[in-house]
């Protein structure tokens, strides 16, 4: 019966066994697996992952969500939540991909069924890819921006219209005039030479130049999503070269981006460290400190459902798990490497990653605040207000300004630019385990193609319309969407598929482990991270709110065009579902079990781990390729 040959059993080392002779871009001599490659070192790994995880979340969203929710407290939540809900679903990924190597639709040859929900994964990571790159080429417009001895956005210039203001201008007040309290408008009070009395002061509705800057002059925003306006051409050359980097860093797959992290990955941190040393020298930078994780921190916020929904959506999010790119990026790794280990690292950094960079934010703009005589909470903000108003305001406040500015949005730029790669990785795997020998020969064209496709249908995003867009994809597509992926990948691995069976696989790879190490992931897989994966899903879907853009509202086809997003990113769990029931022989109840059970090509990639639990294997596309008569019966 079975063949086994010299080239088979050495795991892709022999070379001279591979009948056709062509390079392969992707795979070099040293790899385990010819024909898939691997990492060049376990460094390009962890390096692409920690970029992956490391994004822009990390800096605009989590040291504002812990300024909202109590300060140093939202801590205690947050890391309980990375060990209950982040790192259980992280491992079991790393470990899926690394396992089987395979990417996230092929993975789920461990459960024909589920098969929909890694092309679910695929296709919100595509709708994400194509806004993602948006935002890198929206920092990638402000770094060219700070190129100027002053700082467009730093005083209310050409552009500016009669709302902008550097300073808050007072409008009324009360003030004490013979005995008498009297409420006037402020120009009667300074002709008097009265004094207004404290805590009664009305300012004037204004806006500060950073703001403006960002809605006239980089954005040219128009009234709403019903009016597209022209494509902004700056934005679209940008959003061009955001994608030629993406492109280059790609063109041959892991083995060039593997080499790209090195500076993507690493430098913001040089850079947040930085701006951290700059920071905290500044006058009032502890005021700012003091918000964010200091004196002014609450604990009694802990009583708050919100604030643990908050802890769990964060962790959820920002680890990346469930868009497909972990598996992705786990299947080039070899066979025995400790993706235990590396789980624990990359979510370890991720996280002290978020808390470092809310040192940075937080001291800078508490200068800000000193300087414009507010209050901390007045000038604390999130997402894109925290990165291109007032951020940048802050910085614009400091001596050498384009200094800071130049190093901030390059800072973004990294950031957003690692992330990208992992993601079109996981798009290009796919597609190379889809159709394995289109991307042996083509891997450069198919990658390149790719990129081009992603760049034009991101156009509509550099319109005058195009925060909306970006703001409506992310707003249903970056949602509950990727919720309902992870819910069903962790109950089909571990409630259908098995869980002990799962953990006997992981064991094939990095060795026996005890109970007691298998204690605590057995709690989380088996209950505790599903149910709180179920309360999170359940939470989003009520509180699921009409999109909005600031005071903003959205058009009825706006939102219905979010809807059919979403819809059509999650329709293929049950459609791939019944055209595989339909496909199954035998009646109902057996074709539903049949498709509950792994196929017969499930197991290691290569034939020398397979060991005597996965012996039965025969891989009909593996045998032809080498030219070794197949044999017809499939063993189960």
């Amino acid at each position: 019966g079975m063949l086994s040959l010299p080239g088979f059993l050495s795991c892709g080392k022999k070379k001279d066994f591979n009948l056709t002779n062509e390079k392969d871009a992707h795979s070099s001599d040293s790899d385990e697996n010819s024909e898939r490659g691997n990492w060049s070192n376990k460094g390009d790994y962890l390096l692409s992952m920690v970029g992956y995880a490391v994004g822009l979340g990390n800096v605009w969203r989590f040291p504002y969500l812990t300024y909202q929710n109590g300060g140093g407290a939202f801590l205690i939540p947050y890391t309980m939540m990375l060990a209950l809900a982040g790192l259980p679903l992280f491992f079991m990924e790393c470990s899926l991909g690394q396992f089987a190597s395979l990417g996230p639709v092929s993975i789920w040859r461990i459960l024909p069924l589920f098969q929909g929900v890694g092309i679910t994964m695929v296709i919100i990571s595509t709708f994400v890819t194509i806004y993602y790159n948006v935002i890198i080429a929206y920092a990638l417009y402000y770094l060219f921006a700070s190129f100027q001895k002053v700082l467009p956005w730093s005083d209310c210039f050409s552009w500016a219209d009669e709302f902008c203001s550097k300073t808050r201008i007072v409008s009324d007040c009360n003030a004490t005039l013979h005995g008498e309290i009297i409420h006037e408008n402020y120009s009667f009070i300074t002709s008097n030479n009265l004094t207004c009395i404290n805590g009664t002061i009305n300012y004037k509705p204004v806006q500060f130049p950073s703001e403006q800057y960002w809605n006239k002059v980089a954005l040219q925003r128009s009234s709403g999503l019903d009016e597209t306006g022209r494509i902004v051409w700056y934005l679209a050359l940008c959003l061009l070269l955001s994608w030629m980097i993406v492109g280059a860093a790609l063109f041959k797959g892991i083995k060039s981006s593997g080499k790209v992290v090195y500076f993507t990955a690493l430098f913001p941190y040089v850079i947040l460290l930085i701006l951290l040393v700059r920071g905290a020298t500044l006058e009032g930078a502890l005021d700012g400190i003091e918000y964010y994780i200091g004196r002014q921190s609450n604990i009694t916020k802990l009583m708050e459902a919100e604030v643990w929904k908050d802890a769990a959506t964060q962790i959820f999010y920002s680890l990346s798990v469930a868009w497909g790119g972990l598996v992705a990026l786990s299947s080039y790794n070899k066979f025995h490497n400790n993706c235990y280990s590396d789980a624990i690292f990359v979510c370890v950094t991720n996280c002290v990653t978020s808390i470092f960079a809310g040192f940075a934010i937080f001291s800078i703009l508490g200068h800000m605040a000193f300087v414009s005589e507010r209050p901390v909470s007045e000038v604390v903000d999130s997402g894109f207000d925290l990165a291109f108003v007032a951020y940048p305001e802050a910085l614009s406040k400091l001596p050498v300004s384009p200094l800071w500015s130049f190093l901030f949005f390059f800072m973004l730029l990294l950031l957003g630019l690692d992330s990208q790669f992992a993601t079109i990785e996981t798009l290009t795997t796919t597609i190379q385990d889809i159709y394995p020998k289109v991307m042996k020969k083509l891997r450069m064209p198919v990658t390149l193609g790719l990129c081009t496709l992603l760049f034009f249908l991101g156009l509509i995003c550099v319109t005058q319309a195009g925060i909306y867009w970006v703001n409506l994809i992310d707003h249903f597509c970056a949602g509950w969407g990727i919720l309902i992926a992870a819910v069903l990948e962790i109950i089909g691995i571990i409630y259908i598929y098995g869980g002990n069976r799962f953990i006997e696989d992981i064991e094939m790879m990095i060795g026996k482990k005890s109970c007691l190490f298998w204690l605590w992931w057995r709690m989380c897989w088996f209950f505790i991270t599903p149910v709180l994966l179920m309360a999170i899903l359940v939470w989003s879907l009520v509180t699921f709110s009409r999109p909005s853009y600031g005071s903003v509202l959205y058009p009825t086809w706006g939102t219905a065009v979010g809807w059919c997003m979403i819809i059509f990113c999650v329709i293929w769990i049950p459609i791939v579902a019944i055209v595989k029931i339909v496909k199954a022989e035998g009646n109902l109840v057996q074709r539903i079990v049949s498709c509950c059970q792994p196929a017969a090509n499930w197991g290691p990639y290569l034939e020398c781990h397979r060991g005597e639990r996965y012996s039965h294997i025969l891989d009909p596309k593996k045998k032809k390729e080498h030219e070794i008569p197949t044999v017809s019966a499939v063993v189960y």
